[in-house]
């Protein structure tokens, strides 16, 4: 029967000792210098790298301490749930409710990010939008990269629309609000707009258009139906609305640019336009 030379108990023992180790002291604790020995032993512990310092120290779950966002950080070493850099960048901005930039994802995890974004674009796992002249990254799901938009555009647009609120919960109601404008379809949208305009009264279109980024007149339509109770119920637009469908011409429509149609409705002829050196010479023998 094999005897296990090196357990996992050691290294778990060495952990809880120290709460965080390097892979040279977890291999001094081994005695060993088989460096792959010492990771396999790692992935039994179920260990975690840190994805600051090139990944060079390593922890328990058990251990740390983690925030909402699956972020922990023991001095200056930081951890995460999702393991490395990457997917940890990539994991918070898929889970943001308003995509990120680099310069808030930079301050959540306290490291550089600029590599890992340009990574994660190129590889196709984050998709970035240019607004207000920096890169916001969003989630690569059309979907919720249209919400992530829309929400974005409403923070960056000003407070919230709504009655005041205290200042230690404005935060949370301009990204709820965020939120729930992102959800919405373009009919509950604008009848939204059209509520928040009531509540503000006098100046409320340009009021919350602004905030919204959305035109004063659509607020102003959506405050109307309101009072009038003139809009559809089960669907977002009245029949007929949006954009026409285009229609392709047939060919035979279609004549060369500056000549019209001939009496029989074809293609005019180009021979007097062209010229007798243009003309189609009959074939014959040659002469002699």
């Amino acid at each position: 029967m094999r005897v296990e030379s090196f357990s996992a108990g050691t290294v778990i023992a060495l952990l809880r000792q120290k709460t965080v180790a390097t892979l040279s002291e977890i291999m001094l604790a081994f005695g060993t210098a088989s460096r792959r020995t010492v990771c396999r032993k790692l992935v039994v512990a179920g260990c975690r790298s840190s994805y600051s310092h090139c990944g060079q120290y390593y922890t328990l779950d058990e251990l740390a301490s983690y925030d909402e966002h699956g972020l922990w950080s023991h001095g200056e070493i930081r951890f995460s749930t999702a393991g490395t850099l990457l997917a940890t960048a990539e994991s918070l901005v898929k889970r943001s409710s308003a995509g990120l930039f680099a310069r808030e994802l930079g301050q959540l995890v306290q490291v550089d990010v600029q590599n890992a974004l340009r990574k994660l674009v190129r590889s196709g796992r984050l998709e970035r939008e240019k607004v207000q002249r920096r890169y916001l990254y969003c989630s690569p799901s059309q979907q919720r990269h249209r919400q992530q938009l829309r929400a974005r555009r409403v923070l960056l647009a000003g407070d919230a629309p709504g009655p005041p609120v205290p200042a230690s919960g404005g935060e949370q109601i301009q990204l709820a609000t965020a939120t729930l404008v992102s959800l919405l379809d373009e009919r509950q949208r604008r009848l939204y707009a059209g509520l928040e305009s009531l509540r503000h009264g006098h100046g409320g279109d340009l009021r919350v258009a602004a905030q919204l980024g959305m035109s004063p007149a659509t607020v102003a339509r959506g405050r109307k139906q309101l009072l009038s109770g003139d809009f559809e119920t089960d669907r977002v637009r009245k029949p007929g609305g949006g954009r026409k469908p285009l229609e392709r011409k047939a060919c035979s429509d279609r004549s060369p640019r500056g000549t019209a149609p001939t009496r029989h409705g074809g293609r005019p002829m180009l021979r007097s336009a062209l010229g007798p050196a243009h003309h189609p010479q009959p074939c014959g023998p040659a002469g002699g």
